[in-house]
């Protein structure tokens, strides 16, 4: 085995028990997907076998030390470039031994290795980072620069387990590709924590971890999900059958009720006809209602065995079933130009982002702007948007409403409450109990209500937006999308990738989840190239 996780639970400060007595191991070699629910604690299970947190129970034993690549990389921007790969101490003696001095302590942290100046400038070129210092402070980089920082470890120590978590949030299409090679060709254990599905299909193993602790499932991302569909079709047609039954011992139980009642009505005539002795006639009443009523508490503790079933498989469909939220678009005809760009560019002192892009956009179109970090993407949605004008060129903009969604959420104003943001936009004056059953039905409980929306996870904040965009009678000509999936556990994306599907106007997103464009169908692309002065 290259990892055993024996019976490991975890609590925060507060006591608040996180996951409890979890057990699985991994054998060498194996590369497997950790795929759960956003907050049920698959960042904190990584980092428990990384050996960044301590369990509160039970152990995770591996013959070698983990290679960690973690998701939150603000925590290490005091770091410099060196620190954070672990070789600021080797690197301090070598420069002290090529400086003259002959400590042995020196000689002993370099361990005889003295390439590693090379074999770190190395390990950077593979990941397009040559042009960075090992003294330089992480706080300087982007987020795709530090994420391959952390990848470059693997270059540079080839680890024999490696763990990883959410690895492609912030890269481009390019390091993508090179992070999805590098799992493929790897011969290390991997465990992985992703909402990335095109990477985790290159997983062949999947743990979900849950409430109720770790499933295991033998095939990647798209066995796992058909896995999850057959779960869903198994309980909704127990639910069929449980509700079957319920009709029909409702209708045992009024006929129940409805023989007492007769056999009473019988027994009170017979009695004031005198055609029986008056102590018979109540001694037949007594028997007949003990009898009767025996049937009839038989039959309601059965109905309340079936409703109690009921519950729990409606509660457990809930949790398999794609939550449904509408965008409604505003309806405009298809067809009509709503943005006619010629030769336009954007940038500073004569120094365009990119190369001048000539394009079209018409209502109903559904397009990706496609383009390497820092390429302008985001700087072309304002232009579009109207809030920036370009530097140069020609931009001619219809009329039309549009929403923005970034990956944020920054429509969200985080002083207001969920319950107040949605009466915020709730411009089609839905009666009070409406709203609170929409939040109800998008899985914000009462206890959620006065939460801000600053101490939201990324997939709460994503579903809260789209409920406020479902009561808002603002209907958008146009969705755009500026890399909406980061920080989205697999179940919110599904709600966005089905709520964006559904929309039927125009759409324009940036986005290097593939997987998620191809959901979305995109049937157009703009690509930003990089401007270069020849």
């Amino acid at each position: 085995m290259s990892i055993i996780v024996n019976s490991v639970s975890y609590s925060h400060t507060d006591r608040t028990l996180l996951f409890h007595d979890i057990a699985f191991s991994i054998n060498k070699g194996d590369k497997v997907a950790l795929v759960g629910n956003n907050g049920v604690g698959k960042s904190t299970l990584l980092q428990i076998a990384a050996g960044v947190l301590a369990p509160t129970t039970g152990q995770v034993i591996s013959p070698a030390k983990p290679w960690y690549v973690p998701q939150h990389l603000g925590q290490y921007d005091e770091m410099t470039i060196a620190q954070a790969l672990g070789v600021d101490l080797i690197l301090a003696a070598l420069k002290a031994i090529t400086e003259g001095s002959v400590d042995i302590q020196h000689f002993n942290e370099l361990n005889d290795d003295w390439e590693i100046e090379g074999k770190l400038h190395s390990a950077l070129a593979e990941w397009h980072l040559e042009h960075l210092s090992p003294s330089q402070r992480l706080h300087e980089l982007s987020g795709g620069e530090k994420t391959k920082v952390f990848l470059a470890g693997i270059t540079l120590h080839d680890p024999e387990i490696i763990l990883l978590d959410e690895p492609s949030n912030h890269l481009d299409t390019v390091s993508r590709d090179q992070l999805y090679r590098l799992i493929s060709n790897s011969r290390a254990t991997m465990l992985v924590v992703s909402h990335d599905r095109a990477l985790l299909n290159l997983l062949p193993v999947t743990l979900e971890l849950s409430a109720g602790g770790v499933e295991i499932y033998g095939g990647n991302f798209d066995f796992y999900r058909a896995q999850k569909v057959l779960k869903l079709n198994a309980l909704e047609g127990d639910l069929h059958e449980q509700t079957k039954t319920m009709k029909q011992s409702q209708a045992k139980a009024r006929e129940v009720t409805e023989k007492r009642q007769r056999m009473e009505s019988r027994g009170k005539a017979e009695g004031k006809s005198g055609s029986l002795p008056r102590i018979i006639a109540g001694g037949l009443k007594s028997q007949a209602q003990g009898s009767t009523a025996k049937a009839l508490n038989a039959q309601n503790e059965k109905l309340d065995h079936i409703s109690d079933t009921i519950r729990q498989i409606r509660s457990q469909i809930q949790q398999y079933q794609v939550l449904k939220i509408d965008i409604t678009s505003s309806g405009m005809h298809e067809g009509k130009v709503l943005v006619d760009a010629r030769e336009i560019t954007y940038g500073f002192d004569n120094h365009p982002l990119w190369d001048a892009l000539t394009f079209q956009i018409r209502s109903g179109d559904r397009m990706h702007i496609k383009g390497a970090n820092g390429a302008g993407k985001t700087t072309l949605l304002k232009i579009i948007a109207g809030v920036l004008p370009p530097t140069d060129g020609r931009l001619e903009r219809a009329n039309f409403n549009y929403l923005y969604l970034d990956q944020d959420y920054t429509m969200l104003d985080t002083e207001k409450s969920v319950f107040e943001q949605v009466q915020h936009f709730n411009s089609r004056q839905l009666q009070e109990h409406e709203l609170r059953s929409l939040l109800i039905y998008a899985q914000f409980d009462n206890n959620a209500w006065n939460k801000k929306s600053d101490v939201l996870s990324g997939g709460e904040k994503m579903k809260l937006a789209l409920c406020c965009l479902s009561v808002s009678d603002h209907a958008p000509d146009m969705l755009i999308l500026d890399e909406p999936t980061n920080n989205l556990d697999i179940k919110s994306l599904e709600v966005l990738t089905a709520a964006v599907k559904d929309f039927e106007g125009t759409l324009l997103v940036i986005s290097h989840d593939e997987y998620f464009v191809k959901e979305v169908a995109v049937d157009k692309i703009t690509e930003l190239k990089k401007y270069n002065k020849l």
